[in-house]
């Protein structure tokens, strides 16, 4: 998988858009990107595990920062900041945009939990 060629961060923290060379651009929402955090505290360590992280909807980056050359660390201001976003994983979340965030929501409500 290809390094994007561009990750920005919006004025107001909570978007960043991934760029890649063959044209496809996703604008990620910052509450997406946290409550499916590739980290071990959201995904556990089997299916089972994984935790629904409620309470994200005000959620801002705080930073971004380069992990090799295969992935990026997402700093949030609520101090979560061990997950590691892959490109591969990054592109994932832009094709699936629609689905994952509507099994998110299903997800949410089944448990009685709110954004």
């Amino acid at each position: 998988m290809t390094a994007p060629t561009e990750l920005r961060v919006s004025k107001d923290r909570r978007m960043l858009t991934v760029s890649f060379r063959d044209g496809e651009r996703y604008e990620l929402s910052a509450e997406m990107l946290r409550v499916l955090s590739p980290s071990a505290e959201v995904q556990g360590h089997s299916p089972e595990q994984r935790v629904t992280v409620p309470g994200k909807r005000d959620v801002a980056i705080g930073r971004i920062e380069p992990v090799g050359n295969y992935a990026v660390r997402i700093v949030f201001d609520d101090r979560h900041d061990t997950g590691i976003f892959t490109w591969t994983y990054l592109r994932e979340l832009g094709e699936q945009r629609e689905e994952r965030w509507q099994s998110y929501l299903d997800e949410l409500a089944e448990k009685g939990l709110s954004r």
